[in-house]
């Protein structure tokens, strides 16, 4: 598998579409029945969306790719990547050959367990209140197993543990918070989470005799930290201390930071979206972890590492791998076949690699050609598109923006508009003197 995956990836992006789909399908990617599906444009009937969302009128369509090269924890991967921006795919599948070629990708989870939180809003006795829960808390433990979560239990995961918090007011006085710890197994957990906890409100209202004002999950997983290492040997000194540099840039500079983990999630989301997984709450963990100093950073690092080069990315990213979108839409089915991922903890970890190494395609064009040359040479196409361009003439039109970009350093929607009247022209004037030319010999 491993070799046909490799033949099959030299010279990927230079084949047409049904040569793509007719390669995943010969290295078992792909099945007969999922190229019938994405040839026909994937899923049309509306009723499915019906199911999903409210006064559903049709379906957002965005492009689906395939990021190639992948190799983590020593297993070959073909990572859907549903996405609309430019160079993101080819910028992650070029990384990810470099580092085939002269490194590794190694990935691990640290922590299983998800959170979910039950608020008293205005505590009389912190010290009263925590003290009555803790009592308890084996046999809350036990209920929210035996009547709630007994699903994850049998499966091996469940409630785990229950904490308490004390958060401050502001005002001079405590509200409480009540963690809620537990294992989702291969679900993200959102809704058995917060089933557990409206299930807990009325014992702890008894055992209390305070008031819940709400519960949730929490989105800042920090006791489920996905973790990936990319290693590169025998790396170009100065390109090391360039990307070092820039990494300490985004750890230093809340500023940078913001662009930089952009960056990263250009990485993850498009993988979160091809297979149903909820994005948003992924990233509002990611974020929410980045400043869990008080200061928002970096959620990757980049270090010169006995000659070579070593990045780190941690965070909290909680997918799943059943209920839900991924479990229904027939796109996300196929993304997740596609993927050929174990569990939900072997996704995030793949998840994890795929946001790494697309930073370091992005750090590497910062730090050399710069984002204008490496990034717009790919929107050539985009801006061919957007000045009106036909399929036969776009060819032209991105040739002649690469030449203006090579020398100005800059292109923009209004150069694409002017090659374009300028290719017409020529055109006209060619068709113009073709004709009269035809039109003098029948003349004569």
């Amino acid at each position: 598998m491993k070799k046909q995956l490799q033949d099959v990836f030299k010279g990927f992006s230079k084949l047409s579409r049904e040569e793509r789909l007719k390669a995943l399908r010969e290295v078992g990617a792909l099945q007969d029945s999922d190229i019938d599906y994405l040839s026909k444009g994937g899923l049309r009937d509306t009723s499915l969306g019906e199911k999903f969302i409210e006064n559903v009128i049709g379906y957002f369509q965005m492009p689906l790719g395939v990021a190639t090269n992948f190799r983590i924890d020593g297993k070959d991967f073909v990572i859907p990547m549903a996405v609309e921006e430019t160079s993101i795919v080819a910028a992650v599948c070029k990384s990810a050959k470099w580092i085939r070629e002269s490194g590794s990708i190694t990935t691990e989870v640290v922590g299983s367990d998800i959170i979910g939180q039950i608020q008293i809003a205005k505590v009389k006795s912190f010290a009263d209140f925590e003290k009555q829960i803790l009592s308890q808390k084996n046999y809350m433990i036990e209920i929210a197993n035996r009547e709630v979560a007994f699903g994850l239990v049998r499966r091996g995961g469940g409630v785990r543990d229950i904490q308490v918090r004390r958060v401050p007011r502001g005002d001079g006085t405590d509200m409480a918070v009540v963690h809620v710890l537990m294992d989702p197994c291969d679900a993200m957990g959102a809704n058995i989470m917060n089933q557990v906890c409206e299930y807990l409100k009325e014992p702890i209202e008894q055992f209390t005799g305070e008031k819940v004002t709400m519960c949730i999950l929490s989105n800042l997983v920090d006791t489920k930290v996905t973790r990936a290492v990319v290693h590169i040997k025998d790396i170009d000194p100065v390109l090391a201390e360039k990307i070092e540099e820039a990494s300490l840039f985004a750890q230093q500079d809340p500023y940078r930071a913001a662009t930089n983990n952009k960056g990263v999630l250009n990485g993850i989301d498009p993988v979160l979206v091809a297979t149903g997984n909820d994005w948003r709450a992924v990233e509002a963990g990611i974020h929410a972890y980045a400043c869990r100093d008080g200061q928002y950073r970096s959620i990757t690092r980049w270090y010169r590492d006995n000659g070579g080069l070593t990045g780190v990315f941690e965070a909290p990213l909680v997918v799943g791998t059943v209920g839900g979108v991924t479990a229904l839409h027939p796109t996300a089915m196929l993304c997740m076949k596609m993927l050929g991922t174990s569990s939900a903890n072997e996704l995030s970890r793949v998840i994890a690699a795929v946001g790494l190494v697309q930073n370091l395609g992005a750090l590497k064009a910062l730090t050399t050609v710069g984002i204008i040359e490496g990034h717009m040479k790919l929107h050539t196409k985009n801006l061919a598109l957007g000045a009106g361009a036909e399929e036969r003439e776009i060819p032209m039109v991105q040739k002649k923006l690469e030449e203006i970009l090579a020398i100005r350093k800059r292109i923009s929607l209004s150069n694409a508009i002017d090659v374009l009247k300028e290719l017409r022209a020529g055109q006209m004037s060619v068709t113009s003197s073709t004709a009269t030319s035809s039109s003098t010999h029948q003349h004569s």
